[in-house]
């Protein structure tokens, strides 16, 4: 329970009014009434995915779409896994862990006609706010980034003039790098000894010939394209711009989901995962999705039905079941068992081999190859590295954000009253300069959640008014460096006072701001774990370290979606390419699965 200022206790989470929360020891997620769950008609489905996530429900639509019999069982009462709005706060709708989109592949949109099942993105411009506080180095003044070029000379000439003559050049070297790296989105990482079918290898080869196309098109930023790979952000940042605010307000992409730090090796590539993508046609930007993030897993999700795939709700997989090293279907909490020999989980890699599957038995002597096989594989999936230290803050509030620096505009109609300005319709960052977010990494690294996190702030119902009451917002509070180990985020206290502090930095910046809060409903890593089945409340199902990421994601040798066991597939964010709202995990594995099922015949791209 939480208290805001001037308001009643209210409770902080909870996973829905008609859920229950069992005690940690009972269970190590949030588990639905038993009551809420619908049994599917059939007993034998072509295809069962573990997980109503975003990318199980991609997987499950394309299958559906090409005629395979598909089952999709999500724990909670709603499909989405972290796509999800819920209305934690009457009236108010909270796009309750991920936030924003850009990342979901545009082909995905089409082949699935997401558009025709409401889903619609709502450009952000301009899409970044620094402010600054009156009495600091840089005495309120504020960097303000869009898609205007000129009015993008002017912000950050305030602070150079060199900067804004190569802002534009740094944002066409990282669109030649997109450029690059756009096939290889699409396509597991190639089996370099060509083993496998030949489907899938044909279709390997026509992604890395797009890949050498583009490379030869942009041969002058292919040094540039391994040091994004390989190296930190910080002395890349460092030898484009000059000044402190806007390397600053860059090098967050570098850290957001991720610990590690700006000057960390990886850190680079962690900036580019997240401008990779594009929103409504333009290349490299974020944008909010009407209705919140839920209604692009709501569209995805009409998209199956309508090609036949059946999701059912609030049912719970206890096992999977095996035989003879060979998936054979699933077991609910209920006793109810499924049969299936195509099994995709979307639950990460750690929940899927780590609690979900029993083990092989090892006196099988006609198992030892998977044996040992299985063995290996669980072992370095449970030392895998989850590490993330987000933590996410939603709340309801009666006014838009006040900043002091760029105070929000009057309403003409009620000289009173405020409305949105264009400090409120993108990302808000609250750091000035570099050291703000090393110091915070440090901190972290030490097991210890920042005395001052990194910040961002989005103000979705700024853009999109179906979100909140008139008059009332949404603020999305987005925060890094706040560690799963060994902290006590159990402990509602411990929390609070991580809360509070996090207020204490936006008030600094907005006077007033906390006594505008309704509402609040604040996700820790460990709520994150315990909500949605994050592992260690990683928002990406594994960090997105060097060592974790294509040939080496989830598990080196198994990078095609395909696991120890035949038939068992993974198809969430633990897999190539990685976590964002994306959906190319989802789709990777279901061309897979149809390779497997339908071998020479190629039914999309």
């Amino acid at each position: 329970m939480w208290r805001s200022k001037g308001a009643a206790k209210r409770q902080l989470w909870c996973d829905a009014a008609k859920s229950i929360r069992l005690a940690h020891n009972t269970s190590r997620y949030v588990q639905p009434d038993p009551t809420l769950f619908v049994a599917p008609q059939k007993k034998k489905y072509g295809a069962v995915i573990i997980g109503g996530g975003h990318n199980g429900l991609v997987s499950a639509a394309y299958l559906a779409k090409a005629g395979v019999d598909v089952l999709v069982l999500e724990r909670r009462h709603r499909i989405g896994g972290a796509a999800v709005t819920e209305e934690m706060v009457p009236g108010f709708k909270f796009s309750r862990a991920s936030y924003l989109a850009g990342l979901l592949r545009p082909h995905i949109i089409k082949d699935l006609e997401l558009e025709k099942y409401g889903f619609k993105y709502l450009p952000r411009n301009p899409s970044s706010f620094t402010p600054s506080k009156l009495d600091s180095y840089y005495k309120g003044k504020y960097l303000l980034l869009g898609e205007d070029e000129q009015a993008n000379w002017q912000s950050i000439a305030q602070f150079s003039v060199r900067d804004a003559d190569n802002y534009p050049k740094y944002e066409e070297f990282l669109g030649k790098i997109r450029d690059i790296m756009q096939p290889i989105l699409d396509v597991p990482p190639m089996d370099l000894s060509f083993d496998g079918n030949l489907p899938e290898n044909l279709r390997a080869i026509r992604k890395m010939s797009e890949v050498a196309k583009q490379a030869f098109r942009h041969t002058d930023v292919l040094p540039g394209f391994y040091e994004l790979f390989t190296g930190p952000a910080e002395p890349i940042l460092n030898r484009w711009f000059e000044s402190d605010i806007l390397k600053t307000t860059l090098a967050t992409d570098a850290v957001i989901g991720a610990l590690i730090g700006p000057k960390q090796n990886g850190s680079a590539y962690v900036l580019l995962h997240h401008v990779m993508g594009e929103a409504a046609g333009k290349k490299g930007v974020w944008a909010y999705v009407q209705g919140g993030m839920g209604a692009v897993s709501e569209a995805i999700a009409a998209s199956a039905r309508h090609h036949g795939a059946h999701i059912h709700t609030s049912a719970v997989v206890h096992e999977i079941l095996t035989k003879n090293s060979k998936a054979v279907g699933v077991k609910l909490a209920d006793g109810t068992v499924i049969e299936s020999d195509v099994i995709l989980s979307n639950a990460t890699p750690y929940q899927t081999f780590l609690e979900l599957l029993p083990s092989v038995d090892p006196n099988n002597s006609g198992l030892q190859k998977t044996v040992s096989q299985l063995t290996a594989y669980q072992h370095h999936i449970k030392h895998s590295d989850y590490t993330c230290g987000s933590f996410k803050i939603n709340l309801a509030v009666s006014a838009l954000p006040n900043f002091t620096c760029f105070p929000s505009p009057r309403d003409p109609q009620d000289p009173t009253r405020t409305i949105a300005g264009p400090m409120h319709q993108g990302t808000v960052h609250f750091e000035n300069h570099m050291t703000e977010i090393e110091e915070a990494y440090r901190e972290a690294s030490l097991g210890r959640p920042a005395s001052r996190p990194v910040i961002e702030m989005t103000i979705p119902s700024a853009v999109d008014r179906t979100l909140a009451p008139p008059g009332q917002h949404v603020v999305q509070l987005f925060v890094q460096y706040a560690p799963y180990h060994p902290t006590n985020w159990q402990d509602p206290a411990y929390k609070q006072q991580f809360v509070d502090r996090v207020l204490s930095i936006v008030e600094e910046y907005c006077p007033g701001f906390k006594s505008t809060i309704l509402g609040m409903d604040a996700l820790s890593p460990w709520d994150l774990e315990h909500v949605f089945a994050l592992e260690g409340g990683s928002i990406s199902h594994g960090a997105l370290g060097l060592h974790q990421l294509a040939y080496g994601r989830p598990v080196p040798g198994f990078t095609k979606h395909r696991t120890p066991i035949a038939g068992l597939y993974l198809c969430g964010a633990g897999t190539h390419p990685g976590g964002g709202v994306m959906g190319a995990a989802g789709h990777n594995a279901a061309h897979n699965v149809l390779s497997d099922l339908l071998g020479y015949k190629v039914l999309f791209r």
